[in-house]
């Protein structure tokens, strides 16, 4: 085995055995921080004219927004519930347009939206561990 299989693998046994090991809470978060990857991603390809690349980094960051939005208990969620489906889905077509636009300002709104999403998760983090959750 090469080194880049090698390094390959151990990254793709880092990332099961993260997921195993996560609480729900935790999975989301990883969840969202994959968006912001991807985003992130997609922006350099724009830069570098990367299009094929650019496109498949944009479809990740549809399929996880969708994961999340399809992670949501609406009924037990609310109004919150509620906000957060509209949300994703308002992400979801942000990002199509993008990637058929190349368009960079977009990427930032999304990622801009994606990181308050997250900021406000990351908070209730600490607030489980006052409750003993």
């Amino acid at each position: 085995m090469n080194a880049s299989a090698a390094m390959k693998q151990y990254k793709t046994i880092g990332v099961h055995g993260g997921v195993m090991d996560a609480s729900p809470h935790c999975l989301v978060q990883m969840m969202m921080e994959g968006v912001l990857e991807k985003i992130a991603l997609a922006k350099g390809n724009v830069k570098r004219k990367e299009i094929a690349n650019k496109g498949v980094n944009i479809t990740k960051a549809i399929n996880i927004v969708a994961g999340l939005r399809s992670s949501l208990d609406l009924q037990l969620g609310g109004e919150v519930a509620m906000n957060l489906d509209r949300l994703y889905d308002y992400m979801i077509h942000q990002l199509m347009k993008a990637n058929a636009k190349s368009d960079e300002a977009m990427l930032d709104e999304v990622s801009g939206l994606m990181v308050d999403i997250k900021s406000s998760w990351d908070a209730i983090d600490g607030q489980e561990a006052d409750y003993g959750a």
